[in-house]
């Protein structure tokens, strides 16, 4: 053959000094390594990247900020943080947006069926943006409820290197000499309604309870998640509990960028450290501090996205096992920050993990096992502090766990509670039916609830809302007025973290797809028993199949996001996922 032309090699050299050469098992090689791919990098030099950042694995950093909920609204700053980590860490950040939907501010409207609706959308959005532009890893922050679960099953479905960031909750509010949050307010509203309060009264509640930015304090979704990600594995122990507003949270942040760009050089992706086990250690965190019942949901959702096998069925088994040793809102009196003020999360899951209640062996985003991560931080045994919201496992609140799943001829594929007061309510009586939540609002705000009430409200599930709305309103009103025990109140629907008292929800299968709810009419007898774990009415099986003959279910929406998604829904049962690649019955 003959000898190469001189400038043939030439070009051949100079394409060997080109920007962008990486190892080629990196996603991000493809559009940047090469000179085919000089187009490519033109567009990064555009925004200021320069040829360190070309060579450098390409972290994305998945950011919800929006001026809509104070649980998102300084989320630029704490992913500025987790940006300038990932840039001293020889990473090349890159940030992108996506949506959020602020439940507190969405609740007791039509638009909160838009709420795990966002969910879905958020998964799918950070999904397409590190599929599209060839990402090698992830930060997903997290702020408002659904942000939390989104972002995580976002990073298994993709399964590239990812570090979960929490944006933190916020302060506490003061009134009347006491601490007060969002909780409050609600249930604020339902003493009004009874005449307990007076109208100034509730505007100063009203006017106190949020002080800035944050998520809502108590132990509500937000901060169940938040917790839930340090025991499931994806986040770094003690960066759930510092507050939004506090330098301890960009410390977190700063803490995540540097973490993912190990996990990036690591290639350690979350299929590598997430585990029945860990899933399981996730579910003893959520009902040892009473988390919110939406994690059943959200941790159901991303088992599947990760191919574990979890079931409803799991949470009852370990919540047997599980004492409850936390009492934080809204249980109890206390908040996220009460928490963080005595060593945060990994208190709760040391005094589990001595006690022999986790999996230590379950590996974490830090390639360390937890018990490994638990050793390094060495967090006080709660016998030796001195609070009135934590108790030692063998001197607990509960022998059994928070949360609840009962079943029966009502809901056969189960029904979730969350124990926030007595451990042992039980009800029999008529029911009273609702078909959505309006209308139900409206009776309990008229007066019209009576103490040993039962109430129904249906067609509020995952595709018959669609959406599957929270219904703190009605719930809190409930509370406000007096009844978060002596009133039961079930649904196909679900309900707010911060709800308390006998709220009964995710009942399966829902009203829209024919589940027995659906054949319940007024004066039916109800059982409602929580030490039997039970969920039933006075009827059989042939009265029930012969009342549902004629149930013919109309959606609500035709068209748009809602119709969409409502159509996409599993059951609630199996964590109401869209991803038509994981079970949807």
């Amino acid at each position: 053959m003959s000898e190469q032309a001189p400038q043939e090699r030439a070009d051949r050299d100079e394409d060997a000094a080109f920007a962008g050469d990486k190892p080629e098992d990196l996603p991000s090689s493809e559009v940047t390594a090469g000179a085919e791919r000089a187009p490519h990098r033109s567009m990064f030099r555009a925004m200021g990247y320069d040829d360190a950042d070309l060579s450098s694995p390409m972290v994305a950093i998945a950011n919800p900020a929006a001026e809509i909920t104070p649980c998102n609204v300084h989320l630029d700053d704490v992913a500025d943080a987790a940006h300038e980590a990932i840039d001293e860490s020889a990473g090349m950040p890159i940030e992108f947006g996506t949506i959020t939907i602020s439940d507190a501010i969405s609740m007791g409207t039509e638009g909160m069926k838009a709420s795990l609706v966002s969910r879905e959308m958020i998964a799918d959005s950070v999904e397409l943006v590190a599929f599209g532009e060839r990402v090698d890893g992830l930060v997903v922050v997290g702020g408002c409820d659904k942000n939390m679960p989104g972002m995580m099953m976002a990073a298994i479905r993709t399964d590239l290197p990812s570090v979960f960031l929490y944006g933190g909750s916020i302060m506490p509010g003061e009134h009347g000499g006491r601490e007060i949050t969002i909780q409050n307010v609600f249930e604020g509203v339902g003493a009004f309604a009874q005449g307990d309060i007076s109208g100034r009264e509730l505007d100063e509640i009203e006017r106190h309870a949020c002080p800035g930015a944050g998520s809502c304090g108590g132990m509500f979704t937000a901060n169940t998640m938040a917790s839930v990600s340090e025991a499931v594995g994806f986040a770094p122990l003690g960066s759930a509990s510092p507050p939004a507003e506090d330098d301890a949270r960009y410390d977190v942040a700063r803490e995540a960028g540097d973490l993912a760009v190990e996990a990036v050089e690591e290639r350690r992706r979350p299929s590598d450290f997430l585990s029945k086990e860990s899933f399981e250690n996730a579910i003893a965190l959520q009902v040892a501090v009473g988390g919110s019942t939406n994690a059943v949901l959200h941790l159901l959702a991303m088992a599947a996205e990760a191919g574990v096998d979890l079931g409803i069925e799991d949470f009852n088994r370990i919540s047997r096992r599980t004492p409850k040793i936390a009492d934080l809102q809204p249980g109890g009196e206390r908040v996220m920050n009460d928490l963080h003020e005595v060593g945060g999360v990994p208190v709760v899951l040391g005094e589990l993990h001595e006690a022999g209640l986790l999996h230590g062996d379950a590996l974490t985003v830090t390639g360390r096992t937890l018990g490994e991560e638990l050793a390094a931080v060495d967090p006080p045994a709660v016998s030796d502090l001195d609070v009135d919201f934590l108790y030692p496992v063998d001197d607990p609140i509960h022998d059994r766990g928070a949360i609840r799943v009962l079943t029966g001829n009502l809901a056969p594929d189960g029904a979730v509670i969350k124990i926030t007061g007595s451990d042992h309510l039980r009800h029999e009586g008529p029911v009273r039916v609702f078909e959505s939540e309006e209308p139900a609002m409206s009776y309990v705000q008229e007066g019209d609830v009576e103490s040993g009430d039962v109430i129904c409200i249906r067609n509020e599930g995952p595709q018959g809302g669609p959406g599957m709305r929270e219904m703190l309103g009605v719930t809190s009103a409930v509370a406000g007025q007096g009844h978060a025990e002596d009133v039961a109140l079930f649904t196909d629907g679900r309900f707010s973290g911060a709800t308390r008292g006998f709220s009964i929800g995710h009942v399966a299968p829902e009203a829209f797809v024919g589940g027995p709810i659906a054949a319940l009419r007024d004066g039916d007898l109800v059982t409602i028993d929580v030490d039997e774990l039970e969920l039933s009415v006075d009827l059989t099986d042939e009265e029930i199949d012969e009342r549902l003959a004629d149930w013919t279910p109309e959606p609500n929406y035709e068209g748009g996001v809602l119709a969409k998604y409502g159509a996409a829904f599993g059951s609630a049962a199996n964590g109401a996922v869209t991803n038509p690649g994981l079970t949807r019955d």
